[in-house]
């Protein structure tokens, strides 16, 4: 196995136009939490990274991952945000450099988080100036992108409504029932007229934080592989995972300091509702495939299924206001 995986490393390295024998190191980089991430160092001590997609089953959007990765990174470089650059990509794995730093903690000061926070609002801002050709996941994995955000989102929430019902996933109330309440904020989407570039994944573990001049800085966002092309807002929701990015003062700060728009009018409180209820359905959702412990599950089923109940709720009591 260990050969195998050098080979693969060194024909990643070979792809990239760098020395496939210089490979001094691979091992197994913390902080992926589906596909398989390993560092790769080569003799004059510069590091990368290699992504390979995981074999076995999985929820509809997550075929093809590495491709809505490979384009998050594209973007991210377009906007002047610090990610990892892709050197060589072949669909199931992806090379790319190693950007500094290790992930957002609670060793970070109040002063440095609340630094932080506005810096990372800039950059956010700066993501969602980057638009595409059309709205949905550019990996293809739910069909082709869409020229509406209301056809894209529905096909999104419909897939890993099917997803929850496949695999018998312990939702907090029926997924027809779910379906059924997020249609009914289904206008609010047609707000949305613009395809922008959605990374959908920024807790604190895809935020790195940099030391390495003495100040902590930003030094990359990462793990883009949840990335679709759609609403700004839908970024809120794992910034601010299972509390409220209206609470966040320095993130909003720094997002309007750097031209980005947040307004929160009944229309985008609907939105960011939908959106809560697509990612806490996907989280619930995928315990299953991935064979969770016990112990996931419980924090998924004592956390989570509770915020996916308020998004619910806030749209039934929105929807009608």
């Amino acid at each position: 196995m260990a050969d195998s995986r050098e080979r693969a490393a060194e024909r990643a390295l070979a792809a990239a136009g760098l020395p496939p024998e210089r490979l001094a190191h691979l091992g197994p980089l913390g902080g992926g939490t589906y596909n398989t991430v390993e560092e790769l160092r080569l003799t004059d001590g510069s590091r990368y990274v290699l992504k390979t997609e995981p074999e076995g089953p999985g929820l509809h959007h997550e075929s093809e991952l590495l491709a809505s990765e490979a384009e998050f990174y594209r973007g991210a470089a377009l906007a002047g945000v610090p990610a990892p650059r892709v050197l060589a990509f072949d669909g199931p794995w992806l090379l790319m450099t190693l950007s500094p730093g290790t992930p957002w903690d609670d060793t970070l000061t109040t002063v440095e988080q609340v630094d932080l926070r506005a810096e990372l609002g800039r950059q956010v801002a700066r993501l969602h100036t980057v638009t595409g050709p059309g709205f949905g996941y550019p990996s293809g994995a739910l069909g082709p992108l869409a020229p509406d955000w209301r056809t894209a989102f529905a096909v999104m929430l419909d897939a890993v409504l099917d997803d929850a019902r496949r695999y018998h996933a312990r939702l907090p109330r029926p997924a027809d029932e779910v379906a059924a309440v997020a249609r009914s904020a289904y206008d609010a989407l047609d707000e949305v007229t613009v395809p922008r570039l959605v990374h959908f994944d920024l807790w604190p573990g895809n935020v790195l934080v940099d030391r390495s001049t003495g100040r902590a800085r930003i030094g990359g966002l990462i793990d883009g592989e949840r990335m679709f092309w759609g609403d700004p807002l839908a970024d809120f929701v794992s910034l601010a995972l299972l509390g409220d990015i209206r609470e966040d003062a320095s993130f909003l700060a720094g997002y309007h300091e750097a031209g980005g728009r947040a307004e929160f009018d009944a229309p985008a409180r609907l939105r960011l509702a939908l959106y809560r209820t697509y990612l806490y359905l996907i989280m619930i959702a995928e315990t299953v495939p991935r064979a969770v412990d016990a112990g996931r599950v419980r924090w998924v089923q004592e956390r989570v299924a509770p915020e996916l109940l308020a998004a619910l709720e806030e749209i039934e009591k929105t929807a009608v206001s």
